[in-house]
């Protein structure tokens, strides 16, 4: 009866730690290629598109981890279909670098269709950036 109860308690331990859990659709990574290392303390803006305006609402700001990476934009249980922009303010991180750079901030824009997980990471350097859709 004891190693009934005990397991069952687990059981229901592991349940509710399962159900904790958030899962994320969108996720974010800035590595500097220039140095050849993440761009850690950046701040990432999220906004969404109002289709109907034309006007941008902020959903979200996050700061990048010591790896470069935001990856909890977006909780997956709601339906995140539109058109978003990531603001990577960019600036700071540079002078705190005590380097120039020639982008203040840099604006992805992309669209959400279904309910995959999107990775839109950047790499970047003073003078350039390039983006894509990563996985």
């Amino acid at each position: 009866m004891k190693n009934l109860i005990i397991i069952l308690a687990l059981s229901l331990f592991t349940i509710g730690a399962y159900a904790q859990t958030t899962n994320y659709q969108l996720s974010s990574h800035i590595l500097d290629v220039s140095k050849g290392s993440p761009a850690a303390g950046v701040t990432i803006k999220l906004e969404k598109m109002n289709v109907s305006t034309n006007k941008w609402t902020q959903i979200d700001k996050k700061v990048t981890d010591q790896n470069g990476r935001v990856g909890s934009f977006l909780e997956s249980s709601k339906n995140n279909t539109g058109i978003y922009k990531l603001t990577f303010l960019v600036s700071d991180y540079f002078k705190q670098k005590n380097t120039d750079s020639f982008y203040p901030f840099i604006d992805v824009v992309f669209e959400i269709k279904d309910n995959q997980h999107y990775h839109v990471p950047i790499t970047l350097s003073e003078f350039g950036y390039a983006t894509y859709r990563g996985n």
